[in-house]
C-alpha cells in the first residue's frame, strides 16, 4: 500500500495522541501484503479493491463494533482510515456490499487461519507478541443458521434423514436421546449442538479465544476455533498444538476450571527445579 503524504500530514494534525488505525499503519506497515490473497481472486478481468486493505478493513470494523455501512462510511469520511489503508485524501471509498463479497471469500477453507497465522508472524516479527509469555482463553456462543425444532419435527426430520443415511449405505444408527455434547439438533446442520451456560441458552458452537495478557505490551489475539459445543476440556489441546505451530506457546497459560480436568492437569508439564 502506498503512504500518501497528505494524508498522514492530516491524519496527525487531526489526530496528534494517535488512533488504533494509525498505530496499525506507523507499526506494522500493514498486517497483510497484496501477494496474500493471489488465490482468492481470478487472474482475468478488471482490477478490482485491494484484498490487504479490505482485510485491514475488517479487522478495524471489528474493534470499533461497526456494521458493514458504518465501515465503508468510515473509510470515505474518517482521515485516519484512509492514512492505516494508504488512501488519498479525496479517495471515494467502496460500496458496503463490498465487505460481504470479501468475508465470503474469506470463509472459504481454512483462509481465516492462513491470514491469522500470517498477522502473527508480522506481529511477533514486530516484537508485539512472543513465545513463552502469558495467554488466556475463554469460549462464546455462536448461533446455528437452523431453527430450533419441536421434538415432534426433530423425530420426523431424524427419521427422514436417517433414512437418507442408510441408502447411502451408513452401518449403523443410534436409538434414544443421545447425551447432548452428540445429540444432533437438526438435521439440517448436523454440527450444531443444545448448549447450557448458566442462564444462557442456545443451539449451536462455542469459539475459544485465546490472546495475550501480559502485564506489559498489548493484548493480542493468538487463536481463534469455532467448535460443536463439546466439554471446554477438550479445546485445549488443539489450541495448545496450533499456538505451538506458530511459536506462541505461553508460558502461563490461564482458563477457568472448565477447561482443566484433572486427567489434562496431571499431563501438564511440570516446571523443572
Amino acid at each position: 500500500m502506498s503512504r500518501s503524504r497528505p494524508t498522514a500530514r492530516a491524519a496527525r494534525a487531526s489526530n496528534p495522541r494517535g488512533t488504533t488505525a494509525i498505530w496499525v499503519r506507523d507499526r506494522l506497515d500493514g498486517l497483510w501484503r497484496a501477494e496474500d490473497f493471489v488465490a482468492w481472486y481470478p487472474q482475468d478481468g478488471r482490477r478490482g479493491l485491494s484484498p490487504a486493505q479490505l482485510a485491514t478493513v475488517c479487522v478495524l470494523q471489528f474493534l470499533h463494533g461497526l456494521s458493514d455501512r458504518q465501515a465503508a462510511e468510515a473509510v470515505r469520511c474518517r482521515i485516519d482510515f484512509k492514512y492505516a489503508l494508504g488512501l488519498e485524501l479525496d479517495d471515494p471509498g467502496f460500496h458496503q456490499s463490498v465487505l460481504s463479497d470479501f468475508l465470503d471469500r474469506l470463509a472459504q477453507g481454512d483462509r481465516a487461519d492462513v491470514l491469522l497465522d500470517l498477522m502473527l508472524e508480522r506481529l511477533r516479527t514486530a516484537g508485539l507478541v512472543k513465545e513463552r509469555g502469558r495467554q488466556r482463553t475463554d469460549s462464546t456462543h455462536v448461533l446455528a443458521t437452523a431453527r430450533e425444532l419441536t421434538r415432534l419435527e426433530l423425530v420426523t426430520e431424524a427419521v427422514r434423514a436417517a433414512m437418507e443415511e442408510l441408502a447411502r449405505n451408513v452401518p449403523e444408527m443410534r436409538d434414544g436421546l443421545a447425551p447432548a455434547r452428540i445429540r444432533i439438533e437438526s438435521p439440517c446442520e448436523t454440527g450444531a449442538r443444545w448448549v447450557s451456560r448458566g442462564n444462557t441458552r442456545w443451539t449451536g458452537y462455542l469459539t475459544h479465544i485465546t490472546e495475550t495478557c501480559d502485564e506489559t505490551g498489548i493484548n493480542v489475539i493468538t487463536d481463534v476455533a469455532t467448535v460443536a459445543s463439546a466439554a471446554d476440556s477438550t479445546a485445549l489441546p488443539g489450541i495448545h498444538a496450533r499456538l505451538r505451530h506458530r511459536r506462541l506457546l505461553p508460558a502461563q497459560h490461564l482458563a477457568d476450571g472448565g477447561y482443566t480436568p484433572v486427567a489434562l492437569l496431571d499431563a501438564a508439564p511440570r516446571p523443572s527445579h
